[in-house]
């Protein structure tokens, strides 16, 4: 039954949302966790807490219905119009999937429904159509000899997502992972595991066989470590911190080599030349420093502006985040809800007091909505003077702090923004086309925005350098590459 945003809160009032395990032919897991909404720390319902004995059955699930070819063996064209069933069945329960990340993990209402479910949308929608489109080759052979080299399912993929968008982040792993003949085990994070299982529930309605597409819930330290572990799991494609995402390349070594795909964590930098629109990229720079709450890996929280326009800056800055309401995610109005739990809006704050000690000036916000709701509502916070030896310019915060740090010459914005271990994205402001080129040439990070933030829309593959992960890219045609493998079929005559 389709649910307005009205019905998911008030199920949420009632503590009645429930995220189970859906594994085929296997019951729910013995142990339950409560679930809280970082809105004010109430509890909103439970969630599944798997076993590793529960993570085994759902990978015999999916190995079975993989081998019995119910879906891996359909022709790509069947396989897309089940996809686009499925899509069709998450369009017509938008609002209420958009209502179930905005209580679960405290994002404002308005970006669920506008920004995060239209992706979800077109990433479900892109990848059912790219079903039948990706295919193998002929190689040039001699007379004597035909060689197929063949694009073949993986096999059994098991998905590890991250809280900060949980549907946008399902359909990235599970589309292109179902679409190319897989069977795929999802293991959303603890904290926000509602949407998950409402979008696995319509899939079985849409038509995707039970064995095809397996939701496994719980503490990452027990259900995502069993996935890593397992020795009949083929592939694990995570999204989630470079601390986290090392804990998955230890498990593969551990067992059976299967293949990681890391997108892990980010520090990205937005360069800004003298020469810059910045009447025409303020809501550019705004939007990469603090969408999201800023929990967004691809977050451009370091600001590396050229000296002669910083003061200019910094007043657009102030002036924008007047229009960035701090508030409940419930309101449609709200640009800045509250950190996901505790103990990361407590590390969000550990930032701001220890870069005051390190000597960076703070030059707006950084106070704390304690009248809201959980009281986890950090205000938007510029902090000038910023130095690359400071925790602040190097480690990822993942909340509403950006850093701002000047430059004199062209060669040293570039140095200024390489000085980092991470390498996911990064955006270039300047009317040089010239210089646009060579900067962004020269800077290591997988994604180079020019004159806006972006990540690329759904048809650019999305993936770091260095400790921002490796392994294979989501999106794009690239993305059927870490769910297939290639063989050579030779015919010698």
């Amino acid at each position: 039954m389709k649910k307005t945003k009205d019905d998911v809160f008030k199920l949420a009032k009632e503590g009645k949302l429930y995220a189970g395990n859906l594994i085929d032919g296997h019951g729910a897991a013995k142990e339950k966790l409560e679930t809280f909404t970082p809105i004010d720390n109430t509890l909103i319902g439970h969630v599944d807490s798997s076993s590793a004995e529960d993570v085994d059955a759902a990978v015999k699930a999916a190995r079975a219905s993989f081998e019995s070819g119910e879906w891996s063996a359909l022709a790509p064209a069947q396989r897309k119009a089940v996809l686009l069933a499925w899509t069709r069945l998450i369009e017509e329960h938008a609002e209420e999937i958009a209502a179930l990340d905005c209580i679960d993990a405290g994002k404002p209402i308005t970006e669920c429904l506008n920004t995060d479910l239209p992706a979800t949308l077109d990433t479900f929608s892109w990848y059912a159509e790219a079903a039948d489109k990706c295919f193998g080759r002929i190689s040039p052979t001699g007379p004597d000899a035909l060689g197929l080299i063949v694009k073949e399912a993986i096999g059994v993929v098991g998905t590890v997502l991250p809280w900060n968008f949980p549907a946008q982040m399902y359909a990235w792993k599970v589309a292109p992972a179902l679409a190319a003949g897989n069977s795929v085990i999802v293991k959303p994070a603890e904290l926000t595991s509602l949407s998950a299982y409402r979008l696995t529930e319509l899939a079985y309605e849409a038509g995707v066989p039970k064995g095809a597409l397996i939701l496994v819930n719980g503490l990452g330290e027990i259900a995502g470590k069993a996935l890593g572990l397992h020795p009949d799991v083929d592939v694990v494609s995570f999204t989630g911190s470079t601390e986290v995402g090392r804990y998955f390349l230890n498990y593969s070594a551990q067992s059976n080599l299967k293949e990681i795909v890391l997108e892990c964590g980010g520090k990205s930098p937005q360069v800004i030349f003298e020469d810059a629109d910045l009447d025409g990229a303020i809501d550019h720079i705004l939007a990469a420093a603090y969408w999201n709450m800023s929990e967004n890996c691809s977050c451009g929280s370091r600001i590396i502006v050229h000296s002669s326009l910083k003061d200019q800056l910094i007043e657009k800055l102030k002036a924008g985040l007047a229009n960035w309401k701090v508030g409940l995610p419930t309101d449609p109005e709200t640009r800045i809800g509250p950190m996901v739990e505790r103990a990361h809006f407590e590390k969000v704050k550990a930032f701001i007091d220890e870069s005051v000690k390190q000597g960076a000036k703070l030059v707006h916000g950084g106070g704390i909505r304690e009248d809201l709701g959980s009281g986890w509502y950090i205000e938007p916070t510029i902090f000038d003077q910023v130095t690359p030896e400071m925790r602040l310019f190097q480690e990822e915060v993942f909340g509403p702090i950006a850093a701002i740090t000047t430059f004199e010459t062209e060669e040293e914005a570039i140095a200024l923004a390489n000085n980092s271990e991470y390498g996911l994205a990064s955006s270039i402001y300047t009317l040089n086309l010239r210089r646009a080129q060579r900067v962004s040439a020269r800077i290591k990070a997988g994604t180079v925005s020019v004159n806006g933030f972006s990540e690329g829309d759904i048809t650019a593959p999305f993936g770091g350098y260095k400790t921002s992960g490796f392994g294979g890219k989501d999106k794009g045609f690239e993305a059927f590459d870490q769910y297939t493998r290639t063989k050579v079929v030779w015919y010698m005559n």
